[in-house]
């Protein structure tokens, strides 16, 4: 196989950088939207000394690299997650990039994603799911899907409303065999926003792999913690990676999965 051409491995390059730094703005949606403070303002600062992070600080992955995981000035430690979920972001970027190309469905996805990534360390730190971005999120993925060739409007309306209302009819018959809550309404618009984007066969694929990853990691759960232990895991991450997945290779998948029957 022939080497990549030059502009392909610069365009690849700028995808990945470009990545990243959406995925600094992403720590900062991570951390500032449930605690409801702009996202634009103020500027970063340490949360010790209040200082605010230069530029040269602030570079995706590579400051906190050069600064061995700690604020310049007060020596607080800096989460490693930060550097990951940059990483994700650019790694994330690329996967969309070599699958769709230099074409709108790049972008679209990729913030699509973008957005779901924020959704699931939210998820995973307050177990909430925020209506700010859930909720604009549905006519924002319906209107997207017009200038998406993969996907109908009218496959994107019935996405919203199987997303949501499968989600929404799963828990409210929970609740009337158990009497608790069962599903939390944030997973609820959280898959009516995908299933506007993903339409009603990604909704089926995203619920497929949720259900099995949340299984699985409840099994995992179980035999770590004791069978007695009752932990509450957020099913959000769940959802994006379903959702993630449908994106990334959900119709090979399924190609895949018809053969071999």
């Amino acid at each position: 196989m022939a080497p990549p051409a030059v502009p392909d491995l610069l365009i690849s390059a700028f995808v990945f950088v470009f990545g990243a730094i959406i995925g600094s703005f992403l720590n900062v949606c991570i951390h500032r939207v449930p605690l409801k403070i702009s996202v634009v303002h103020p500027p970063s600062r340490c949360p010790q000394c209040k200082k605010n992070i230069a530029f040269y600080d602030n570079l995706p992955m590579l400051s906190w690299l050069l600064l061995k995981g700690r604020c310049r000035n007060c020596g607080l430690k800096i989460p490693g997650r930060y550097p990951l979920v940059e990483l994700y972001s650019a790694l994330l970027a690329l996967c969309v990039y070599f699958k769709y190309g230099l074409t709108l469905e790049t972008p679209i996805y990729f913030f699509f994603i973008a957005a779901l990534l924020v959704v699931t360390f939210i998820d995973i730190d307050h177990r909430i799911i925020p209506n700010v971005i859930t909720l604009p999120g549905i006519p924002l993925c319906f209107l997207a899907t017009f200038l998406l060739p993969r996907i109908s409007w009218v496959d994107a309306l019935i996405g919203i409303m199987a997303g949501g209302g499968s989600l929404w009819l799963v828990g409210f018959i929970y609740k009337l065999i158990s009497g608790k809550e069962g599903m939390g309404g944030g997973d609820v618009k959280l898959l009516a926003m995908m299933g506007a984007l993903i339409g009603w066969q990604g909704v089926l694929f995203t619920i497929f792999i949720a259900s099995l990853a949340g299984s699985i990691t409840g099994v995992a759960i179980m035999l770590r913690h004791g069978k007695s232990m009752k932990m509450a895991v957020p099913f959000g991450p769940f959802l994006a990676l379903g959702g993630i997945s449908y994106v990334l290779a959900g119709t090979e998948l399924i190609r895949w999965y018809f053969r071999g029957m």
